[in-house]
């Protein structure tokens, strides 16, 4: 596979990016690259040789989804008896309506006490070079992209406990199973 060039304007910021960063140890490679100068270390600054001590860090407030469910969800998922609750398809949409369709649904599912709701994304692309499209605008698979990111800022992410992929029964790698929280 190719690698992609810069432009000049990804260089420049690049440039500006790489020229605000101090190395943690100082190599070879960096005294190598031309374009980067060090910066002066300031005197205020001290070099801590042991590690910081260990500080207790609290629990951030939104519940993320969960990397293993218990290992009944998990049979369920893995077999395909896992039967949705609700379903959506996000086939035919652009970004900005797939997003609002995919909350829409969250909360509807949220106000039946719904607990799997099925999102149909369409599969993901096989590799960049099989679009054929160079990643324009229409790029195949962009909902499937964008839906993770959608899903840890959506108003509804402390109420999902989980999203896998669904089972080839119902879409398999182009869509997903949210699995939500109960209401407390």
């Amino acid at each position: 596979m190719a690698r992609r060039r810069l432009s000049s304007e990804e260089e420049a910021l690049w440039s500006a990016l790489a020229r605000t960063v101090r190395p943690i140890r100082p190599s070879a490679r960096a005294a190598a690259s031309p374009t980067m100068a060090p910066l002066p270390i300031e005197p205020s600054v001290k070099t801590r040789l042991t590690p910081p001590p260990a500080r207790i860090i609290a629990a951030p407030p939104a519940r993320t989804p969960a990397a293993v469910l218990d290992t009944g969800w998990e049979r369920r998922i893995r077999s395909g008896t896992i039967s949705p609750d609700t379903s959506i398809d996000l086939h035919g949409h652009t970004l900005s309506t797939a997003h609002a369709r995919i909350n829409q649904a969250i909360a509807a599912a949220l106000s039946r006490d719904a607990r799997v709701l099925l999102v149909v994304t369409g599969k993901p692309p096989k590799s960049a070079a099989a679009n054929g499209n160079g990643g324009g605008a229409g790029r195949r698979g962009a909902i499937r992209g964008e839906i993770g990111h959608w899903l840890e800022t959506s108003p509804y992410a402390d109420r999902i406990a989980s999203v896998r992929v669904a089972h080839p029964r119902h879409g398999g790698d182009g869509a997903l199973y949210l699995i939500l929280r109960r209401k407390k």
